[in-house]
């Protein structure tokens, strides 16, 4: 045997290792790496250390099958997608609040082992899977007034009074909030009752020796 055909397969041995097969969803497969980077760049994006206990890895790797899964459905559904270049003034906003200058952002990216490329791509990602919820789910979840009179009622005004004892409290004020979080609420158990769904129509295999 070759010195070359020993070297590659050292190579290949090693690579197996370092990166096995953290899940695979139908043919599209998740690596160990795949959930390392999703960690560090969730961590990066938090401000907070990296999280790489095997309990926020399987977190994290669910959260990435259900990734797998829309983004098929955008595919076959040729959703519109965000543009990339939208993503320019919101990291520039996040530097300004977060770092005094862009080589403190570029060390900060270093020392969660990402790169700038690796958080752009998560910001894409967030941007398209609102928009995917929006006209899937929220689209459909409109609120009925009866229901926004009964969440201002039991929820939203006793917790006014008490915080503003003596001040007259009116649904008015608080009618857009109401709504928006009643129809978000129930976008989200749509989109989790779809997301079921999709998990029992999907062959999908986790590999719990990837995330220890």
């Amino acid at each position: 045997m070759t010195r070359f055909v020993i070297a590659a397969l050292v190579l290949s041995a090693h690579a197996d290792v370092v990166d096995r097969i953290a899940a695979s969803v139908d043919n599209k497969v998740i690596t160990q790496s795949d959930v390392e980077l999703q960690v560090r760049v969730s961590a990066f994006q938090d401000g907070v250390p990296p999280d790489l206990s095997a309990k926020h890895r399987r977190e994290t790797l669910e959260a990435m099958i259900d990734q797998k899964l829309i983004q098929r459905d955008l595919q076959n559904s040729r959703y519109p997608l965000p543009d990339p270049a939208e993503l320019n003034p919101v990291i520039e906003q996040f530097k300004r609040e977060h770092y005094k200058s862009d080589a403190e952002y570029r060390q900060a990216l270093t020392s969660h082992k990402i790169t700038d490329q690796d958080f752009r791509d998560l910001l894409l990602w967030e941007k398209t899977l609102s928009a995917f919820v929006d006209v899937r789910f929220t689209s459909s979840s409109q609120v009925s007034d009866p229901e926004i009179d009964e969440y201002f009622e039991k929820t939203v005004k006793p917790l006014a009074i008490q915080a503003h004892p003596g001040e007259p409290v009116r649904l008015e004020d608080y009618r857009d909030q109401i709504e928006k979080k009643l129809e978000g609420d129930r976008a989200n158990r749509q989109m989790e009752t779809w997301l079921k769904g999709a998990r029992r129509r999907s062959q999908i295999v986790v590999h719990e020796e990837a995330l220890k």
